[in-house]
């Protein structure tokens, strides 16, 4: 019997999604469970099970298209099956929960945006590239008479040369600021000039407009204090260089910083309950689970899959399990409910080379932490010498309504000693 696909709800506040790329095509067969296409919703990228089986006869909503929930998006017929007569359209979709025919659009396609593409802004006229010399009546070069005589002076070809003059004419700096044989332009032929770029306007995808709310609520309506710690992480390298040889030789995997600075982080929490927090208007939850946020950057954005009850893993089981999260988070796997409930978060920018941040609190938490890079830098050791040592900085954002200064400080206090004193870690 022919069966439509609907647009279903994948996260508890989705109302519209993006289908993004169909994962099989008009013809093909189709089985119950299996992946059919990929949906953008308001929280995530995410692959989309057929809810039947059959043959996939025919695709209504193009990808890039934007749907309402509910909306028919195929068609799927039985092995043998003729189609119904009005096969080639899309029924009204009563369930759909914004009704597209308010808006003069097709019930299925209610806009389309491809995330993927970028479009040219229409009130943007396009960008000239950069005045060439051109040639005038007889094959002459546009340049004055004393950009000629100085080109020839210095060996200057000015064929090669980018006019600045009126009508992309020659002048005398063009050629004082060209190497020999030209073609330096301003930029004293070092590098090559970059290309001139239009105005370009990108869409929004579902998941860049749900990050855009959430941070503007957060900075609008969170008071946000914030607290810097330096870390010696000397003997947290050590460590790890000495448990990476024992775990390898094992046969076993490589930990990261990030792996000990989460384990860390959950001990902390767990001295300093405090921070392990939300304000919830008339009162303040204090969880009684550490559920630890990650942020893992992927295509479309920032996704923060939860570790749950992270005080009850090693750090063999948090580095385990955020690498699991953190792949099928890039491969759009990410079911919505792994991205919610978490209660602190870890934002590490130090892969990139940032050396301190203030990150945004992540609502409805009261608190992240804000990793950097580790840097080689001279030190002033305990007998007054100055050594070279390996320095750490991490800053933490507090919810003031939940966090005062100093149990903020008394928490970093604690994320120091276990860093500092990284055998902690694996006791």
């Amino acid at each position: 019997m022919a069966a439509y696909l609907k647009m279903p709800k994948l996260s508890d506040t989705m109302s519209e999604g993006t289908l993004v790329k169909w994962l099989k095509k008009e013809g093909d067969t189709v089985s119950m469970d299996e992946d059919i296409a990929e949906v953008e919703t308001d929280k995530a990228t995410m692959t989309m099970p057929s809810f039947d089986e059959g043959i996939l006869h025919k695709i209504y909503v193009k990808e890039g298209d934007t749907v309402v929930l509910g909306a028919s998006l195929a068609l799927i017929l039985e092995p043998g099956e003729e189609p119904p007569a009005d096969a080639d359209q899309p029924p009204a979709s009563a369930s759909a929960e914004k009704p597209a025919e308010a808006k003069g659009e097709t019930p299925a396609a209610v806009k389309s945006e491809a995330p993927a593409e970028v479009k040219v802004a229409a009130s943007a006229p396009a960008a000239k590239s950069p005045a060439q010399p051109t040639p005038a009546a007889g094959g002459r070069l546009k340049a004055s008479p004393l950009a000629r005589k100085l080109a020839e002076e210095q060996g200057v070809d000015l064929r090669r040369v980018t006019g600045s003059g009126p009508g992309g004419r020659i002048v005398k700096k063009d050629v004082q600021n060209a190497p020999a044989g030209g073609g330096g332009g301003s930029n004293l032929g070092l590098l090559p000039a970059p290309a001139s770029r239009p105005d370009q306007t990108i869409p929004l995808t579902g998941m860049r407009r749900v990050i855009a709310q959430r941070l503007l609520e957060s900075k609008t309506t969170i008071p946000h204090f914030y607290l810097n710690i330096e870390i010696d992480t000397e003997p947290l390298m050590n460590l790890r260089e000495q448990v990476n040889a024992a775990s390898t030789a094992n046969g076993g995997p490589k930990y990261t910083v990030n792996d000990f600075i989460m384990r860390a982080t959950v001990l902390a929490t767990d001295s300093v309950p405090a921070v392990n927090a939300s304000f919830q208007g008339d009162a303040i939850l204090q969880h009684g689970e550490i559920n630890l946020s990650v942020a893992v950057a992927i295509e479309e954005g920032l996704v923060t899959p939860v570790i749950r009850s992270a005080q009850m893993k090693s750090i063999k089981e948090l580095a385990a399990e955020l690498k699991e999260l953190a792949g099928r988070a890039k491969d759009k796997k990410l079911a919505p409910t792994e991205m919610q409930g978490g209660t602190i978060t870890i934002s590490n920018l130090g892969a990139f080379g940032i050396g301190n941040f203030d990150a945004i609190i992540n609502p409805p938490q009261a608190a992240i932490l804000a990793i950097g890079t580790i840097t080689k830098q001279p030190v002033v050791n305990s007998q007054n010498q100055i050594v070279a040592g390996q320095r750490m900085w991490i800053g933490m954002s507090c919810d003031h309504r939940v966090i005062d200064g100093a149990v903020g400080a008394r928490f970093l206090s604690e994320l120091k000693r276990f860093l500092e004193t990284p055998v902690l870690l694996i006791a």
